[in-house]
C-alpha cells in the first residue's frame, strides 16, 4: 500500500535513529555515552513530584481533563508569564496546553499551512519545524543561520516572492542548535515583518530559563503588535527538568490560540489532570532553585568548552540551551566526525547536518550528562585524533 507522499517526503527522525543506533551498540557491550539528546539528566524537586502524586489519589482525578488545559494550569502559565516577562495574558483565551511543545509545533502547521504555502524554516534549525511542514504538504524555504551573522535570520535575504507566499516564520533563542541569544531590537524588527507580509511568526522559547553569565532572554510578546501576528510555544521540560511529562503550552492572541486548539479538540484529548496540577505548581512555586541549576549546566559547558581543543573541536561560548556548538576539524565532515566518534569512541554527539544543511561544518554537545561522564566523554574523543 502506496504511503501518502508528505510521508514519503519527510526524513526519519535523526535522534530516534540514533537511538537505535545506540541501542544495538550497547546490546554488543558498548559503554555508551549520549552527548546528543536535550533531556534533563536532574529531576524535578520534591514538591513538584509529591504534587503530581498526591493528586493522582483524588477519586476524580482519572477521567478526562478537557481539551484546553484545566483553569488552574492555564492560569498558572498566565502568572508566570505575568512575573516573567511583564505580558498579561487572558488565561481563558490566550493560553493552550500542549502535550509538549513539540505536538504544537507540528499542529499549528496543520492550522495554517495549504498545499503550496512555504514555511520560512531556520538552517540550523529544530528538525520539527521542517516535518511539521511536510504534514501540511507546505514548502519549506530554508533561512540559513551564519556564524558571522550571530546565527540570526537575515530577514533582507528572503526573496520578496518567497514573503508573500509564506504563512510561518519560525524563530528560536535561546537557539537550538546553536546557543545564540537574540536581544529585543532584532525581535522587533521581526515582528515588522511578519506584519508587513501577512506571516505568522512562531517564536520557540524553550530555553528562555536556561541561561548563563547574567544572561536574561525575552519572550516575543512584550513588542507592540506581536500578539495579533505572533504565537509563542514554550514548555516545561528544559526549565523545570520535566521533559518525560510532556507539558508545554502556546501563547498569543485569541485568533491563534483559538486556530491551533480547533486543531488540536480533534486530535488529542489533553493530559492527566494531576500533571497539568503539578506543572501549575511548577510555574508558581518557588523559583529560586533555577539559580543553582542553571549554575550546574553553567558549569558542565564550562567544562566541555575547555575541553573542546583537545577534541579538536572549537565553539563561541553560549548563553542560553543545554548545547555546545562545535565546529569540526578543517577538512572534516559533521557526519564523519559524529560517527567515528560513536563507532570508536562510543560518545554520540550530533552532526550538524541533522539540524540542516548549515549544519555542516559542526557537532551538537548537550550538557545533560554527569560532569564524570561528560569528562570522560571529552577525554574519549580526544583520544580519537586528527
Amino acid at each position: 500500500m502506496r504511503l501518502a507522499r508528505r510521508i514519503e517526503s519527510m526524513p526519519p527522525y535523526i535522534f530516534a535513529q540514533a537511538t537505535a543506533r545506540i541501542t544495538e551498540l550497547e546490546r554488543k557491550g558498548v559503554d555508551v555515552i549520549n552527548l546528543g539528546v536535550g533531556s534533563p539528566d536532574l529531576p524535578p524537586p520534591k514538591p513538584i513530584i509529591d504534587m503530581l502524586y498526591e493528586s493522582s489519589l483524588e477519586p476524580d482525578a482519572h477521567g478526562y481533563a478537557g481539551y484546553y488545559g484545566i483553569p488552574p494550569f492555564r492560569q498558572a502559565v498566565a502568572k508566570y508569564y505575568d512575573r516573567r516577562f511583564g505580558v498579561s495574558l487572558d488565561a481563558n483565551r490566550e493560553v493552550l496546553l500542549l502535550i509538549g511543545s513539540k505536538e504544537g509545533i507540528a499542529n499549528i502547521n496543520i492550522a495554517y499551512v495549504d498545499p503550496g504555502d512555504i514555511v520560512l524554516v531556520p538552517d540550523p534549525g529544530y528538525p520539527t519545524y521542517i516535518s511539521g511542514a511536510h504534514l501540511a504538504s507546505g514548502e519549506v524555504f530554508s533561512v540559513p543561520l551564519l556564524a558571522e551573522n550571530n546565527y540570526r535570520v537575515d530577514l533582507d535575504a528572503i526573496p520578496t516572492d518567497v514573503a508573500k507566499r509564506a504563512k510561518l516564520l519560525w524563530l528560536n533563542y535561546p537557539n537550538n542548535p546553536t546557543g545564540a541569544v537574540a536581544d529585543l531590537d532584532y525581535l522587533a524588527r521581526c515582528v515588522a515583518f511578519a506584519r508587513e507580509h501577512d506571516i505568522l511568526l512562531c517564536y520557540d522559547n524553550p530555553y528562555c530559563d536556561v541561561t548563563f553569565d547574567g544572561y536574561v532572554a525575552p519572550s516575543i510578546l512584550p513588542i507592540p503588535g506581536a500578539r495579533e501576528v505572533a504565537i509563542e510555544f514554550n514548555s516545561l521540560s528544559k526549565t523545570y527538568n520535566m521533559a518525560g511529562w510532556r507539558v508545554g503550552m502556546a501563547v498569543g492572541g485569541a485568533q491563534i490560540i483559538s486556530a491551533l486548539a480547533r486543531v488540536k479538540t480533534n486530535m488529542d484529548s489533553g493530559i492527566f489532570r494531576p500533571m497539568q496540577l503539578a506543572a501549575a505548581y511548577a510555574l508558581t512555586g518557588d523559583q529560586q532553585w533555577l539559580e543553582s541549576r542553571n549554575g550546574i549546566y553553567q558549569r558542565r559547558r564550562d567544562l566541555v568548552l575547555g575541553l573542546l581543543p583537545a577534541a579538536s573541536l572549537s565553539a563561541e561560548t553560549p548563553k542560553g540551551g543545554l548545547y555546545v556548538w562545535a565546529r569540526v576539524p578543517e577538512g572534516v565532515s559533521s557526519a564523519a566526525y559524529g560517527q567515528r566518534a560513536l563507532d570508536e569512541s562510543g560518545v554520540w554527539v550530533t552532526p550538524g547536518t541533522a539540524f540542516g544543511d548549515h549544519g555542516e561544518g559542526y557537532v551538537r554537545i548537550s550538557v545533560t550528562t554527569p560532569d564524570d561522564r561528560l569528562r570522560e566523554a571529552m577525554e574519549r574523543l580526544a583520544k580519537l585524533g586528527w
